[in-house]
């Protein structure tokens, strides 16, 4: 790299990019894409943390890199500090911070300053570029938004209005923002060139529960929310946004993935042996459930003698599963995971029989319910009352190595699809009986029950929606989950089309791990075959229609199933 130094500023010239980092105040120029704020803050519990002093940029050079740091006054800490780390290809932006406080928000490319021209309130950066790609699919369904439209990358939602975006939960921590016209399809992708902005932190880092882009009149700035979970006692520092000029969203996420293994914080790829049954095809009853149920509950059709009728059917026609989910609700409680014998009095020997026809069988698994747990091993809220499954409690983690022998010795299952990870317990007043919170919680729940697991069944099957790199050492398996309806103008969305894109964001971040393609719910019984033809060319396929399609009634009929058979079969 090339450094040339005037009186105002640092002039950096990698080969990848132009930086010019000034020395009379906290901004850098990324020549094409952005005006850095240098200001950054680390808010606490009791205060909010505004700069009210800045002070020119130290650099120090190591070999091919630069490091610049922005020494700032804080009304929070004893020491604040916001680093860039300059190397030939990447540039790293973090703040660190000494002195004690629990921290509630950190923002980055911006915060709340009074600057040395007096200037005062919360400062952010200017992005030019015209839009923005998010890895995690939302409703209404838009791939790439324009660079002034917010977006969260989380592990909190449901399908409630502004909250369904975490059916990846979490989703890889990568944005890209993009220079070309956003004249496409919600799902469409433009040409470049683009900026990646990706967030380097193992999962002992990723304490917070949603990362936002918060756009605002010509700026932007990165807000982290920590919800006044983690405690600082002496120096932190934030995890790190990474920017990398890439060719396409894709490589983005992939330059993402490929900094977190080179930094050691995410696995190459799949840590458990992969066994050949994994990817065969793939039958999960709640589609079929959701059709049946003509105004009742779908839960309530989760019953042995009608997935044996749905097996049958399928059969019938020449479609056979290799592995046959069980899904919502075979257990009578959520949280102990016990068969309810009224619907499947004979669970074993189902299994056993499913065995000797050389099927698999996997178990639902809705994560975090506290359904039939004592509040003692749950996060309970501000008058005790139990909230979600504790991860962190010793109890709780016991609890689930006795349902993994239950079910996977006792029953003979063969591992599980487990779902809602983005329930998780969000709240500043909440108690958990550990320290962890936010990412790293939800990935002490699955690194509970995947370890579990494979302790009583060596080749279980772990199934989640969890493309996070570093969270490929508790997953076999990435589900690409519920399809969506609508775009930003209210017209649908293709089911196949945001297979595709689910798809890629999942090949891409976790390139090593098998894909399960799901199937629901469907618009339409066109949209159905449309999605069916599809799946076997990326991933696992999964059936969940027998009879017909749950929101038209359009009947399924045996040609349909025949055809089916055929796209599997080849």
């Amino acid at each position: 790299m090339r450094i040339t130094t005037t009186d105002t500023a640092y002039h950096l010239d990698s080969g990848h990019y132009r930086l010019t980092v000034s020395r009379t105040d906290p901004s850098a120029e990324l020549e094409g894409w952005m005006t850095l704020s240098l200001i950054a803050s680390v808010a606490t519990r009791s205060d909010r943390d505004e700069t009210y002093e800045t002070l020119p940029p130290v650099l120090a050079e190591r070999g091919d890199v630069a490091v610049f740091d922005f020494p700032q006054h804080s009304t929070a800490w004893e020491t604040k500090t916001v680093r860039l780390t300059c190397t030939p290809e990447t540039i790293a932006l973090e703040v660190r911070v000494e002195g004690d406080g629990v921290i509630s928000d950190v923002t980055l490319l911006g915060g709340r300053a009074v600057l040395n021209t007096r200037a005062a309130g919360t400062f952010r950066s200017a992005v030019h570029a015209r839009g923005v790609f998010n890895p995690t699919p939302t409703h209404p369904v838009h791939v790439v938004r324009p660079v002034s439209a917010p977006l969260a990358l989380t592990v909190i939602g449901d399908a409630s209005p502004g909250r369904l975006h975490a059916v990846f939960s979490p989703p890889p921590l990568a944005l890209a923002f993009g220079k070309g016209e956003l004249d496409g399809g919600a799902t469409s992708v433009p040409e470049g060139p683009w900026l990646g902005a990706s967030v380097r932190a193992g999962i002992a880092d990723l304490t917070f529960t949603e990362l936002r882009y918060e756009p605002l009149d010509g700026g932007a700035l990165l807000h982290f929310d920590y919800e006044c979970q983690t405690a600082v006692s002496g120096a932190w520092t934030s995890p790190a946004v990474i920017f990398r000029a890439a060719s396409s969203p894709w490589e983005a996420v992939s330059h993402h993935r490929e900094d977190l293994v080179e930094h050691g914080l995410a696995p190459r790829g799949p840590v458990a042996e992969r066994h050949d049954w994994w990817s065969g095809t793939i039958f999960c009853g709640w589609g079929a459930q959701c059709a049946r149920a003509a105004g009742r509950s779908p839960v309530e059709l989760s019953r042995q003698d009608l997935y044996d009728e749905w097996l049958a059917r399928l059969e019938e026609h020449g479609v056979v599963p290799a592995t046959v989910v069980i899904d919502d609700r075979w257990q009578l409680t959520y949280g102990n995971q016990e068969p309810d014998p009224a619907k499947w009095p004979g669970l074993r020997e189902w299994i056993a029989g499913r065995h000797a026809r050389g099927q698999r069988v996997l178990l639902w698994w809705r994560a975090w319910s506290p359904d039939g747990l004592p509040a003692g091993e749950c996060v309970t809220d501000a008058a005790g009352r139990a909230v979600a499954a504790d991860p962190s409690n010793p109890a709780y983690r016991r609890r689930v190595g006795e349902i993994m022998r239950r079910l996977l010795g006792d029953l003979d299952a063969d591992g599980f699809k487990i779902d809602f990870t983005q329930w998780f317990p969000s709240g500043s007043h909440l108690k958990a009986y550990g320290s962890t919170w936010g990412f790293s919680l939800l990935h002490e729940l699955l690194a509970t029950m995947y370890a579990a697991a494979k302790r009583v069944k060596p080749d279980a099957l772990m199934i989640t929606h969890t493309p996070h790199p570093a969270f490929g050492d508790v997953t076999d398996m990435i589900r690409l989950n519920d399809v969506l309806e609508l775009d930003a103008r209210g017209e649908p969305v293709p089911a196949v089309d945001q297979l595709r894109f689910r798809h890629a964001v999942a090949a891409h971040a976790m390139p090593e791990h098998l894909v399960d393609t799901d199937q629901w719910p469907m618009p339409s019984r066109a949209d159905w075959l449309a999605y069916a033809r599809e799946q076997p060319s990326l991933g696992v396929p999964a059936l969940y229609y027998v009879e017909s399609i749950d929101n038209t009634g359009e009947r399924i009929t045996g040609d349909d199933l025949r055809q089916v058979a055929k796209w599997w079969r080849r």
